[in-house]
């Protein structure tokens, strides 16, 4: 079941298209990664999912009504950039009187139960501008989940934490997704720290899906292979496909060559040695989330 869909969405500045014709599908239970640099339309896609912005142009579904319907907007909730708290008051505070401006029914065990879900005391009084950044993200996921939403759109909630609370709001987010089964739909830079919990992901770039793919596509894609590099790539291919019977290989831009089956770099190096050709650059490669996406995107130049 798509929780969300959206077909052709796009969103236009003037003559910037910071959403051009976005196609994108959420399925029930997943954690999705939407992954994107700096200014490729991923917070503006938010915004559209959760009726902050209008679009110029397509649609957007959550749980198959449009997004300002009254039933997708309290099945949904949302954390875009920094959560908007009052300073001077305590988080639970802040919880009571957000539950009050949204006119929800909020009674304090409820609360209560929201602060320790994100792993904040209940009992705490200080004011929110004593908080760490990662109690101030927590507590934005608290105010998120006011309503009982069952899909929750977070735009880069681990941003500019540390390495502890970075762990806290993975372990958090797990929770939620594995324990109470929400749909989590998290736009992030942090590669490394998405790949450990999105089973999907949808790469953006300049307003556009460039690719949506699972986590276990991708995991097949990111393969060990040896990478060679030869003053003779045609002829190298040739010989190692002959001498080693590789099956498993590719040729890539510039003559590098890609080998995705076990085998012994000493051996490529002395069969290609009696060969007559000159190796120049042989090694072990692990494609990553990070180098998929750089690929993806066209190089480090676009990050």
């Amino acid at each position: 079941m798509a929780v969300i869909q959206t077909m052709g969405l796009s969103k236009r500045y003037k003559d910037n298209w910071a959403v051009d014709h976005l196609d994108l599908r959420v399925e029930q239970g997943d954690i999705y990664g939407f992954i994107g640099r700096n200014g490729a339309g991923k917070s503006t896609t938010l915004k559209l999912l959760c009726g902050l912005a209008r679009p110029t142009q397509g649609e957007a579904l959550i749980f198959d009504k449009p997004v300002r319907d009254s039933v997708a907007r309290r099945r949904a909730g949302a954390l875009i950039e920094q959560p908007g708290l009052y300073p001077d008051l305590s988080g639970r505070e802040n919880l009571r009187l957000y539950a009050a401006l949204l006119g929800l029914d909020s009674p304090v065990r409820q609360v209560e139960g929201i602060l320790e879900t994100v792993g904040l005391s209940p009992k705490e009084k200080k004011p929110v501008k004593h908080y760490s950044m990662g109690m101030k993200q927590r507590l934005g996921v608290g105010l998120a989940l006011l309503g009982g939403p069952d899909l929750l759109l977070l735009d880069e909630p681990i941003n500019g934490l540390d390495p502890e609370g970075i762990r806290e709001m993975r372990e958090l987010l797990l929770g939620l997704n594995r324990e109470r089964g929400l749909t989590l739909l998290i736009s992030s830079h942090i590669l490394g720290e998405l790949s450990k919990i999105a089973t999907r992901y949808g790469i953006i770039q300049n307003g556009r899906m460039v690719e949506e793919i699972t986590a276990v596509e991708l995991e097949q894609k990111c393969t060990d292979y040896l990478h060679l590099r030869t003053d003779q790539p045609q002829k190298a291919a040739a010989v190692l496909e002959q001498a080693l019977h590789l099956k498993r290989w590719e040729m890539r831009p510039e003559g590098e060559i890609r080998v995705y089956e076990t085998v012994d770099g000493k051996a490529v190096g002395r069969v290609l040695a009696e060969a007559g050709i000159s190796v120049e650059e042989l090694s072990l490669h692990r494609q990553d989330l990070e180098g998929y996406f750089l690929e993806r995107m066209g190089g480090a130049d676009h990050v």
